[in-house]
């Protein structure tokens, strides 16, 4: 398990732990996008990876930083601003309320640039070309959606999501956006839960490009497997 650091891809990572085990059968359960940060679940070794659906199938929790009042191309910080409007005086209570109109069970669409595949290639691969894919809709999940605070002067909204696998919470802060009124898109994310897999167990990520990052990973990888062990689960 690994946490990942802000600015590289989910698979800058794999490959990376490739090239330090010299082992090609290495995967992750799990995309973050490069600007999210914390868990990434790596399998490494064939066993491993034959049980990447299992880990990916549990619960995911997320910290999340929303934008009020922007709304991008992206749902998210790399893409271009498309609209602004006015934020509200918003309030604890009626921010509360709203959050409370977004858990539980609904549809989702997987948005345009995403990796969401479309006959073998991901999606945003069509989204940078100008083709906009509309793939159909899927349950998923909100099981809890916190309020942790809002700075107003920024219009910024700080959340916590605990929700099913294949939730998109860029979507899910666009939509928050739009029942306010004002529009929002997503500026921070970090993954904290998957399953039963804490950030608080994994290896920095940025302890991987570092002169010992093959001792760091071994050592790491002996502590998880141990915990794994422990739970029942294959090891990672």
């Amino acid at each position: 398990m690994v946490d990942k650091p802000e600015g590289l891809t989910s698979f800058a990572i794999v490959r990376r732990i490739r090239w330090l085990l010299g082992i090609k059968k290495v995967g992750h359960a799990g995309t973050l996008d490069p600007f999210a940060t914390g868990l990434l679940v790596v399998c490494v070794g064939r066993t491993a990876t034959r049980h990447i659906e299992q880990f990916m199938s549990g619960r995911k929790t997320y910290l999340a930083l929303l934008q009020l009042g922007v709304e991008t191309e992206t749902q998210d910080p790399e893409g271009a601003v498309t609209k602004t409007a006015p934020v509200p005086e918003l309030d604890p209570a009626t921010l509360i309320a709203c959050l409370q109109r977004h858990t539980g069970p609904q549809m989702q669409a997987p948005p345009p640039y995403s990796a969401a595949k479309h006959k073998g290639k991901p999606l945003y691969t069509y989204a940078r070309k100008g083709i906009f894919i509309e793939k159909a809709a899927k349950q998923i999940e909100i099981h809890r959606l916190d309020f942790l605070g809002y700075d107003a002067a920024t219009h910024q909204l700080t959340i916590a999501v605990e929700c099913s696998r294949g939730t998109y919470i860029r979507v899910l802060a666009a939509d928050i956006g739009s029942s306010l009124g004002c529009g929002a898109h997503l500026i921070g994310l970090r993954r904290t839960r998957s399953g039963l897999l804490s950030v608080d167990d994994s290896l920095a990520g940025s302890a991987l490009f570092t002169e010992n990052g093959l001792q760091l990973l071994q050592d790491g990888r002996r502590g998880i497997d141990e915990m794994l062990h422990i739970t029942g689960q294959p090891s990672v």
